[in-house]
């Protein structure tokens, strides 16, 4: 099922999710919801605090033929590599304005898998920044709270702008 993006400036996004303690089937029909909507968008990834679901829940998937999602609860980086990579990022919840936020190329990655197991990942590429941005949403944070206070403060004119 797609569900609908929270709008900027929602509280909820300003706030961090709560842990999972158990991959339940409630916490994969979730995930299920979270891909379908990725999908929907298209995006590369989503974190549950987008469709107000205040748990610890990110999806990914930056596969160039799809399919590929990988679920994560819990999610934290445990290394991340000191070459950055330059991206352009977007949120649904903010649309129609994006910026190129610089982030480490590469993550090692620790969360609960869909079958509950602990499981860390490397990332790379695409897939790196999207999980880091994923991450972030999950603490509260959106990726133009990376940019100086001058280019954030225009990013949100412009996107204020955009949705009068």
């Amino acid at each position: 099922m797609i569900r609908p993006f929270i709008p900027w400036p929602d509280k909820r996004l300003r706030s961090a999710a709560e842990p999972v303690n158990e991959i339940t089937d409630e916490i994969c029909a979730i995930w299920d919801d979270m891909i379908d909507t990725m999908e929907a968008m298209p995006g590369v990834g989503l974190a549950a605090p987008q469709i107000g679901v205040m748990q610890a829940l990110a999806v990914v998937d930056a596969s160039e033929d799809r399919g590929r999602a990988v679920r994560m609860a819990n999610p934290e980086v445990l290394h991340a590599s000191a070459k950055l990579r330059s991206h352009e990022e977007a949120s649904p919840n903010l649309p129609g304005v994006f910026a190129k936020i610089e982030r480490p190329r590469a993550v090692t990655v620790r969360f609960l898998d869909a079958t509950g197991a602990v499981k860390e990942q490397d990332f790379v590429g695409l897939w790196a920044t999207s999980v880091q941005h994923q991450i972030d949403h999950l603490a509260g944070r959106m990726y133009f709270d990376r940019l100086s206070k001058t280019k954030r403060d225009m990013l949100l004119r412009k996107a204020r702008k955009q949705g009068k």
